[in-house]
């Protein structure tokens, strides 16, 4: 059985753009695409482990801010040339609520989260 958890609007997202959850096994980046497709990914790129949440979202994939990886929202695989991966959740909308998959979340790590 999969445990959903709440973790705010989807208004609290700028279209294009993302925040980040802190959780209590590390920091998970969550993005909104331009048709307000919901995303998550631990918030680290897999090649120098910049901030993914500091990225330029389009399409369904987000560049990574330090070295322009591009890496695939649904799968958190890398795009093109280089080769990777950063771990993706499960993600839900429902009634303008954003809900991730918390038992993916315990499973896994997501990033360190600064002070």
């Amino acid at each position: 059985m999969t445990s959903w958890i709440d973790i705010g609007s989807l208004e609290e997202i700028p279209v294009r753009g993302s925040r980040v959850v802190k959780t209590r096994s590390g920091c998970i980046a969550v993005f909104r695409t331009a048709d307000d497709s919901v995303f998550a990914l631990t918030d680290r790129c897999p090649h120098k482990g910049g901030p993914l949440s500091d990225g330029i979202v389009h399409g369904s994939s987000v560049t990574c801010p330090l070295h322009n990886w591009v890496i695939d929202l649904a799968t958190g695989d890398v795009q093109g040339e280089d080769t990777g991966s950063t771990q993706a959740f499960g993600t839900q909308v429902r009634e303008g609520r954003i809900y991730i998959d918390l038992d993916e979340v315990d499973e896994r790590k997501g990033a360190a989260c600064a002070a």
